[in-house]
């Protein structure tokens, strides 16, 4: 394995035509790989009458088709792998709930490539060796624990591997051991301030001074709130476990304007998520993202779901995508119009006296359907005033949003913690 990597690598401020050609070499040579090595791309290149040899530049990628979560779940366990079986050096895999696990595969060197951006990503966000990293992301076949410990340990990080859950012991070890560094999920992070407090702490007086929060969409509106009760910077990481896990694209600490993309191991594209028709750069559409160096399960234009916007890069030379709006399987359609959770949270957020835990109920009544927004009052209420406040953000949804929800204030603590993933959506009419 690589040693410690320290400082910023020469291609994060190389020129963008430097970058481009490195990007045109790896094209093609990921694409012959999977031509050469899996029988579905050889099936569905051949279908669509595109060869690698076609693909002279970036550009050309358009030209090939979409991979989608769907294939990879049609070929569980191993038959997209471009590698023989006995070069996997790791598994990981996505939990199943909907129907058959996603199954994603590393050689040696995938998990090289993965700890060396992970190192990257964790760099950017203001990480430097030494510092000690508190990971309370969940490890096993979930990504994120992993992820975030190889690349930790690479950048020279002395990892504490909490993992998820036994939020009182999280809190006691982040007090006795004082790590710089937090990378876990914004909501569950939420749920350590809230311990600390029940312990009597002060969150600003801890050591925490950088987090990495990643695994699900989050709104600007909660990092302001998590910044202030824990006095640190909080950097948002993405990635998702069928191209590589965390560690595709990061913010950087210096700006916090978008997450530049590694374009040196991630090709990202834009799509209009009806037509498929690749979309300029700065327009909003659905996250394509190619593999570049990946060797045991190399990904083709695969369709992430997760809606957002190329920008050009300001930190970094790479360019950036806006922080997510939400995913295309999230998007609940009431009364006509598109809703995202994320859109949900901005503006209960920017209510006073209410905290940054909720969760949204789809009911039918009916042939029409609505919503119930639970959100947790910051700390106890009078009724009027729980009233002026449910009235309050009921008028913010309903004025930049576009739909009149009914928003009920409950109790401090009540709403349901998660320690990975929030489940922000209960459907009641599926």
């Amino acid at each position: 394995m690589s040693g410690i990597q320290v400082g910023l690598e020469a291609i994060e401020s190389a020129s963008r035509d430097e970058l481009a050609t490195l990007q045109n070499e790896r094209l093609s040579t990921t694409l012959h790989h999977a031509y050469d090595n899996v029988e579905h791309y050889r099936k569905t290149f051949d279908e669509a009458g595109v060869h690698p040899d076609d693909c002279k530049t970036t550009e050309d990628l358009a030209q090939f088709p979409f991979l989608v979560k769907d294939i990879l779940r049609q070929n569980y366990p191993f038959g997209l792998l471009a590698v023989p079986r006995e070069q996997v050096s790791r598994i990981h895999a996505s939990s199943g709930t909907t129907g058959k696990p996603t199954v994603v595969a590393y050689t040696r060197n995938d998990i090289d490539m993965w700890a060396d951006v992970m190192a990257r990503s964790i760099y950017a966000a203001g990480g430097r060796p030494g510092d000690i990293a508190h990971v309370a992301y969940g490890y096993g076949l979930f990504t994120g624990g992993l992820g975030a410990h190889y690349g930790a340990e690479r950048l020279g990080c002395t990892v504490v591997p909490m993992s998820g859950g036994q939020t009182a012991k999280q809190v006691t070890l982040i007090n006795d051991l004082k790590p710089r560094i937090l990378m876990v999920t914004p909501s569950y992070c939420l749920s350590l301030i809230d311990e600390m407090e029940n312990q009597g702490l002060d969150p600003a007086a801890s050591s925490i001074e950088i987090g990495v929060f990643g695994a699900e969409p989050w709104c600007d509106g909660m990092r302001e709130q998590i910044e202030e009760r824990l006095g640190m910077d909080a950097v948002d990481l993405y990635g998702l476990s069928e191209v590589i896990g965390p560690g595709v694209a990061v913010e950087c600490v210096e700006e916090k304007d978008g997450l530049t993309v590694w374009e040196d191991h991630f090709y990202p594209e834009i799509i209009d998520p009806g037509t498929g028709e690749v979309l300029p750069d700065g327009e909003e559409g659905e996250l394509v993202i190619t593999s570049l160096t990946k060797e045991a399960l190399p990904v083709i234009r695969y369709r992430t779901g997760d809606l957002t916007r190329l920008l050009p890069g300001t930190s970094r030379t790479m360019r950036r995508i806006a922080r997510i709006k939400g995913r295309t399987d999230d998007m609940m359609i009431i009364r006509g119009v598109n809703v995202y959770p994320s859109q949900i949270e901005i503006e209960l957020l920017k209510v006073e006296w209410l905290a940054p835990h909720y969760q949204i109920e789809v009911i039918q009544t009916g042939n029409t359907k609505g919503l119930i927004v639970h959100v947790e009052a910051a700390g106890p209420l009078s009724e009027v005033v729980e009233a002026a406040v449910a009235e309050e953000a009921q008028a913010h949804i309903k004025a930049n949003v576009g739909i009149r929800v009914d928003v009920r204030v409950e109790p401090p603590g009540s709403v349901q913690r998660s320690t990975g993933k929030a489940q922000r959506v209960i459907d009641h009419t599926c």
